[in-house]
C-alpha cells in the first residue's frame, strides 16, 4: 500500500506493507527516537510521537492510520547542532543517564509546555504518566520543567540544582553537562539498534515451555527448508563448551554449568533452538515449524524444595575441577548423566551439585558462644526476599558481522573484555580475532554484566558469514534474563541492655535458579556488605546458594547487599524494640566509624580472601545521620489521620568501589597534533557518566578545557583492558587509571616544555588553559605537539596508566522513610524518602544526585510493587511491564530528597568513591521499619503489600 503523510514538517509518500507497525516503520526510516522497549504494549513510552497534535505510542498504530496525518518525532526538536529549550534543560539539570527514552521525555515535556506554560506537579505527573524511566528516578523531571519555564521568559536564565564541592579543584566536584548527553537526547545514532543494516539477518529463539524437562525429540527440518532461513542452531550442532554467563574476571568464581544449547531444559525460557533468518517474520514462522517432544520433570522452585532430601537434581552432569578437586569427586560423578554435558569448577567454591548447591562458604571471627553468653537479650529472625527484574529500558541486544577473518560485535554490555574472552573460547579462536564495540547502553543495572545472547550471535555469524543481530523481546527479558537472586536469611543477635551488640550469626541462603553465574559472589556480598556496618567481635556467617528451576538470576545493582542489609537492619530494629531503645540511637551506638578495622571482611572474599582486614579510610555516617534525623524530623510527633497511622524508619548502607586485589583498569592518552587529547579508556560507560568522569579527571590533571579532550571507551581493539562496569568500580578504578595516565602525560609535557623553554624541569609548571609556564616564558600544548611530531622532535606524546589496589574505598549512606499505613485497608503510602550518601568527593554532583534518585526508586519499586510470579508448574506469569508493576512518576514520594555528604578518601581519585550502586541497598528496611513504627506489624517477607499488613493486624 502507498500512504501519504507529513513527517516533521515534510511531505512523505511511502510504500509499506499492509498492517505495518508505525514504530517499526519510523525506526526503519532512521527516526531513532521511536524505540520499542515493551513489545508494542505502549507502556514504556519510548516510542511516543505527536500524531495530529496528540501524543500517542507509535507501536499502537498501523501504517494505514498515517494517511493524511501530521506526525512529529523527537528529531523535530531543535536543530542538528542546536538543542531545544527542553533538551538543554534536561542536560543542565543532569537527568540524562542511559538516555534511551530521553528523546521521548523531551517530546512529552515540549508538548506539555506548549499546552500549559506553567504546569503544576499534578499536570506534570499526568503528562509523564505514560513514560517509564528506570534510571532517573523521576524527581529531577520537575526541575527540568522548572528550568524550562523560567527560560521561556528569560532565555539566558541559569540555575544550579546540585551543590558543588572542592574549591581547590577546577572541574572535579563541579556541575557540567554529561559529555554524551546531547547525542542521546537528540536521538543521534549511538545504540546497537542504530548500527544494524537492512541486510542483517535476525535470530529468534524457540524457548522451553517447561521449567524442568528433557528434549526427547527435536526435528528442525521443516524450519530449515523454509525459504529465507539461513541456519537453525540446536544442541546437536553447537559448540559443546561449558561456560558461565557471568561476566567476571578469569578464572571465574562461578561454576561453568551452561552450554549454548542443551538437551536438558532447566527453566521456562531455556534455549531449545535458534533460527537465523532474513527477516523477523520468516524467523517467527520458522519457530512454529520446529517439532519438539519433551519429557517433563518435576520442577524445583524454592530454597526449601532444593534442600529437600528427595529433591530432583538440577545439574547431574559430570563434574571437573581446574584446581582443588575434592577427594570424593569420582563418587560424585558415579551416577552422572553425560547427556547434560559437563560442569567445570575452576577452583573450590563449595559447589555440590548433587545436593543442588552451586556454591557455599563459611567464615567467622571471635567466639560466637561467648558472645551470646554475654548477651542480656537474644533474638532470632528469618527474612525472605522475592525475585525482581532489572528492567533496562533498552532490552539486551547484539549485532555481529565478519571483517575478513575477524568477527566484530556491537554490543550493549557492561563487560566488553569478558565478552571477547568468552566469545573467543566458545568459537575456538584467539582473542585477536574478536572485536567488541560497546555502544551506548540503554540501562544495565548489572543485567548486562551477564553474557546472555552474544554466544549465539557470534556462532551464527561465524558459521554463516552473515551479519546477524539478536534482540531480546521484553518477554524474553522476563523469562531468560538475569534477575536478583532470591534469599532466605536467618539472623541471630545478642545484645546487652544498653544496646551494645555482643554476637551476630547470619545464615544466608540464596536461590540462584538454573545456572550458577554469580552464585558465590552475590550471596557472599549479603554478609560482606551488611555485617561491617555493625562491627562486632563475635560473628559467624554461612552462605549456601541453591540451584532451582526459577528463571535465571545473576548480577543486579547492590549485588547481594540489599538482602543482607534488609535482614540485619530489621533484626537491629527488632532488637531495639526488645530493649526499649530508639532504633536510630541503637544504630548510632553500634555503627562503623572512620578509621575502624573491619575484621569480618578478612573472612569474606569474592573468590580471593583479603590479605588483611580492610580499614575504613573515610566515613561520613556521623554527619549523614545527624542531617537525616533533622530532615525527616525523627523526634517530632507522628500525627495520625483517622485510619492512617504514620511511622518513620531508617537504614544505614555501604558498598565498595571495586574489588581490591581482583579488579584492574587501564587507560592510554595521546596528544593530537594541535595539543588536544584523545583518551582511550578501558572503562565501560553504561549511563553513569563514566566517560565524563574520565574527561574531568584528565582535564583536572592537565589544566586544559574539557572540550579539548575526547574519550573513546569500551572498545577492545582501541582501548586497553578494563575488567568492566560492575562492583561500583568505575570512578575509583577506571578513573584512577585515567588520572595516572594524565599524570604520566603531564610529566612528559613538563619535560618537553622545559626543553623548549631551555629551563630546568623543576622551574616549569602546567597552568590553564594548556600551557607550560616557566620563569622566562611559556609554551602552549599546540607548540609542544608540533615540535614532538616534527623531524627533530621526541615523537608523539603518549602515556598510559594502570590502577590496581589492595585497599577498599567504602561509600556510606542512610535512607530515612516516613510512611502512612491505613489500618483498615492495609494500604501503604510512602510520604517521605530521604537518601543521604557519602561518595567522597562527588566528581559530577548533578549526575550523582540523578544516580541516587534512580537507585532509590528501583529499591522502592522492589520494596512495594515488584515481583516475578509463577504458577504451580513453575511457569512465569509476569512477562510484560504492565503486569510486573514497576513504579512510574505517580508512585514517587511527595517528599523525595537526595543529599550528597562529602568525605575525602585516599584511595579514589581526588577523594572520590562510588555512587551509582549503593542507593539500592536501604529502601526495604527503611520502609519496613517505618511500617512497624506506624502500625506495629513486622514485615519480614519482602516486598510489602496491603495483604501482608492486614495479615499482621489479624484482619485477613
Amino acid at each position: 500500500m502507498t500512504i501519504q503523510f507529513t513527517l516533521n514538517g515534510r511531505p512523505q509518500t511511502l510504500d509499506c506493507r499492509l498492517g505495518e507497525n508505525v514504530q517499526t516503520l519510523l525506526h526503519s526510516m532512521g527516526y531513532h527516537s521511536v524505540r520499542n522497549s515493551d513489545d508494542g504494549w505502549g507502556y514504556a513510552g519510548s516510542d511516543v510521537i505527536l500524531f495530529n497534535g496528540e501524543l500517542i505510542n507509535a507501536s499502537l498504530l498501523i501504517a494505514a492510520q498515517l494517511e493524511g496525518a501530521e506526525v512529529k518525532t523527537a528529531e523535530a526538536l531543535g536543530e542538528w547542532n542546536q538543542l531545544s529549550l527542553v533538551q538543554q534543560a534536561m542536560i543542565d539539570v543532569g537527568v540524562v543517564q542511559s538516555g534511551y527514552n530521553d528523546p521521548a521525555l523531551a517530546l512529552i515535556l515540549t508538548e506539555l509546555l506548549e499546552r500549559i506554560p506553567q504546569p503544576n506537579r499534578d499536570e506534570i505527573d499526568d503528562a509523564l504518566s505514560g513514560l517509564f524511566s528506570r534510571d532517573a528516578g523521576y524527581q529531577q523531571f520537575y526541575e527540568v520543567v522548572e528550568l524550562a519555564v523560567k527560560r521561556l521568559n528569560d532565555p539566558e536564565y541559569t540555575q544550579q540544582f546540585a551543590p558543588e564541592f572542592r574549591d581547590d579543584l577546577a572541574v572535579v566536584g563541579k556541575n557540567c553537562p554529561k559529555i554524551d548527553s546531547a547525542k542521546m537526547v537528540q536521538a543521534k545514532p549511538c545504540y546497537v539498534e542504530d548500527r544494524i543494516p537492512a541486510n542483517a539477518c535476525v535470530i529468534k529463539v524457540l524457548r522451553s515451555p517447561h521449567a524442568h524437562a528433557w528434549i526427547k525429540q527435536l526435528d528442525v527440518s521443516k524450519a530449515e527448508a523454509l525459504p529465507g532461513v539461513v541456519s537453525v542452531i540446536t544442541h546437536e550442532n553447537c559448540p559443546d563448551i561449558p561456560y558461565t554467563p557471568g561476566g567476571q574476571s578469569a578464572p571465574e568464581p562461578s561454576p561453568l554449568d551452561r552450554r549454548m544449547f542443551g538437551q536438558k531444559m532447566r527453566h521456562v525460557g531455556d534455549r531449545v533452538a535458534a533460527v537465523v533468518a532474513e527477516s523477523v517474520e520468516i524467523a517467527e514462522q520458522a519457530l512454529k515449524l520446529i517439532d519438539v517432544e519433551y519429557d517433563v520433570l518435576e520442577p524445583v522452585m524454592s530454597i526449601d524444595e532444593a534442600m529437600a532430601a528427595n529433591a530432583p537434581i538440577i545439574h547431574n552432569e559430570p563434574i571437573e575441577y581446574g584446581v582443588g578437586a575434592p577427594d570424593d569427586l569420582e563418587e560424585q560423578n558415579r551416577n552422572a548423566d553425560p547427556r547434560e554435558g559437563k560442569l567445570i569448577v575452576n577452583f573450590p567454591i563449595g559447589c555440590f551439585p548433587r545436593k543442588n548447591i552451586a556454591a557455599s562458604v563459611r567464615g567467622h571471627i571471635g567466639d560466637l558462644d561467648k558472645g551470646f553468653a554475654e548477651a542480656d537479650v537474644i533474638i532470632e529472625r528469618t527474612y525472605e526476599s522475592k525475585q525482581v527484574q532489572q528492567l533496562p529500558v533498552e532490552t539486551h541486544i547484539c549485532y555481529s558481522y565478519m571483517d575478513g577473518d575477524r568477527i566484530v560485535m556491537h554490543d550493549s554490555t557492561q563487560v566488553p573484555w569478558h565478552v571477547r574472552r568468552q566469545v573467543a573460547k566458545i568459537l575456538g579462536v584467539k582473542q585477536n580475532k574478536v572485536h567488541i564495540v560497546k555502544e551506548r547502553v540503554g540501562g544495565g543495572y548489572g543485567s548486562k554484566q551477564d553474557i546472555l545472547l552474544e554466544d549465539v550471535c557470534a556462532w551464527a555469524t561465524w558459521t554463516t558469514g552473515r551479519p546477524v543481530y539478536f534482540h531480546h523481546t521484553r518477554e524474553e527479558e522476563f523469562i531468560c534474563n538475569s534477575t536478583r537472586h532470591v534469599a532466605k536469611v536467618t539472623v541471630k543477635l545478642g545484645a546487652k541492655k544498653d544496646g551494645t551488640l555482643t554476637a551476630i550469626d547470619m545464615d544466608f541462603r540464596a536461590n540462584t535458579g538454573p545456572y550458577g553465574n554469580h552464585a558465590l559472589t552475590v550471596p557472599s556480598n549479603g554478609p560482606a556488605l551488611s555485617l561491617p556496618l555493625y562491627p562486632c567481635d563475635n560473628v559467624d556467617f554461612r552462605v549456601t546458594t541453591y540451584y532451582s528451576n526459577i528463571c535465571p538470576t545473576g548480577a543486579y545493582q547492590g549485588y547481594g547487599a540489599p538482602k543482607g542489609n534488609f535482614a540485619l537492619t530489621m533484626a537491629m530494629a527488632e532488637m531495639a524494640q526488645e530493649l526499649g531503645i530508639d532504633h536510630l540511637d541503637m544504630v548510632e551506638k553500634n555503627r562503623v566509624v572512620e578509621g575502624q578495622e573491619l575484621k569480618i571482611l578478612a573472612a569474606i572474599g569474592e573468590g580471593k580472601m583479603p590479605t588483611s582486614a580492610p580499614k575504613v579510610h573515610s566515613c561520613a555516617l556521623g554527619p549523614i545521620l545527624r542531617e537525616g534525623r533533622k530532615l525527616i524530623e525523627w523526634d517530632s510527633p507522628k500525627n495520625a489521620d483517622g485510619e492512617w497511622k504514620v511511622g518513620r524508619g531508617v537504614a544505614i548502607i555501604q558498598q565498595k568501589s571495586g574489588i581490591p586485589d581482583i579488579d584492574q583498569a587501564n587507560c592510554r592518552i595521546k596528544m593530537a597534533s594541535d595539543g588536544t587529547f584523545i583518551v582511550h579508556s578501558g572503562g565501560a560507560d553504561i549511563g553513569t557518566g563514566l566517560d565524563t568522569v574520565i574527561s574531568k579527571l584528565t582535564a583536572e590533571v592537565l589544566c586544559c578545557p574539557m572540550d579539548e579532550i575526547t574519550v573513546h571507551s569500551g572498545d577492545t581493539d582501541h582501548a586497553p583492558f578494563d575488567k568492566g562496569a560492575y562492583a561500583s568500580s568505575g570512578t575509583c578504578f577506571s578513573g584512577n587509571a585515567a588520572k595516572r595516565a594524565a599524570e604520566a602525560m603531564r610529566e612528559k609535557i613538563l619535560k618537553c616544555g622545559a626543553e623548549m623553554l631551555e629551563e630546568p624541569v623543576e622551574d616549569v609548571e602546567i597552568v590553564a588553559p594548556g600551557l607550560v609556564k616557566g620563569k622566562k616564558g611559556e609554551v602552549s600544548y599546540f607548540d609542544i605537539a608540533h615540535k614532538a611530531e616534527s623531524g627533530t622532535g621526541w615523537g608523539q606524546l603518549l602515556a598510559s596508566g594502570c590502577f590496581i589496589t589492595p585497599e577498599f574505598a567504602f561509600p556510606y549512606g542512610a535512607n530515612f522513610a516516613e510512611v502512612a499505613v491505613n489500618t483498615r485497608t492495609g494500604e501503604i503510602r510512602l510520604d517521605k524518602f530521604h537518601a543521604l550518601l557519602d561518595c567522597g568527593t562527588p566528581v559530577n554532583p548533578d549526575l550523582a544526585l540523578g544516580q541516587i534518585y534512580g537507585a532509590s526508586m528501583r529499591a522502592i519499586g522492589h520494596s512495594l510493587y515488584e515481583e516475578l510470579i509463577y504458577d504451580d508448574n513453575g511457569v512465569p506469569v509476569t512477562r510484560d511491564l504492565k503486569s510486573y508493576g514497576a513504579p512510574k512518576i505517580g508512585d514517587i514520594p511527595r517528599d523525595f530528597k537526595a543529599v550528597l555528604v562529602p568525605s575525602d578518601d585516599p584511595v579514589g581519585p581526588y577523594g572520590a568513591k562510588s555512587i551509582s550502586e549503593i542507593g539500592v541497598n536501604g529502601a526495604a528496611p527503611a520502609i519496613a521499619s517505618a511500617i512497624h513504627d506506624a502500625c506495629g506489624v513486622w514485615l519480614r517477607d519482602w516486598h510489602f503489600t496491603p495483604e501482608k499488613i492486614l495479615q499482621g493486624l489479624n484482619k485477613l
